[in-house]
């Protein structure tokens, strides 16, 4: 694996982590969401409440409330195992 397939491979995980918290945590972001005065606020404050970066928080903002399903959170949660394993250092 090369250094480019490596990151990519990392971004994609901490997008899919983040996506996964969210779900487990759907009560607390919900409210932050609802509690955000704008777009940035809530990417700011989900960022906080999740532990997660710009990416991750914008990731889990246009998550389709569909998503939020307790085998699409399973299936999310497989993929990041997959991610996980794939990378060099088993993060």
């Amino acid at each position: 694996m090369d250094e480019h397939e490596r990151q990519m491979r990392e971004q994609q995980l901490i997008i899919v982590e983040a996506l996964v918290q969210a779900m487990d945590r759907r009560d607390e972001v919900f409210q932050v969401i609802d509690d955000s005065e704008d777009m940035d606020e809530a990417i700011r404050r989900v960022g906080q409440l999740l532990g997660v970066g710009e990416h991750g928080s914008r990731a889990v903002l246009d998550l389709q409330a569909r998503r939020f399903t307790r085998d699409q959170r399973q299936a999310l949660a497989s993929h990041a195992e997959e991610l996980r394993s794939r990378l060099p250092d088993g993060r």
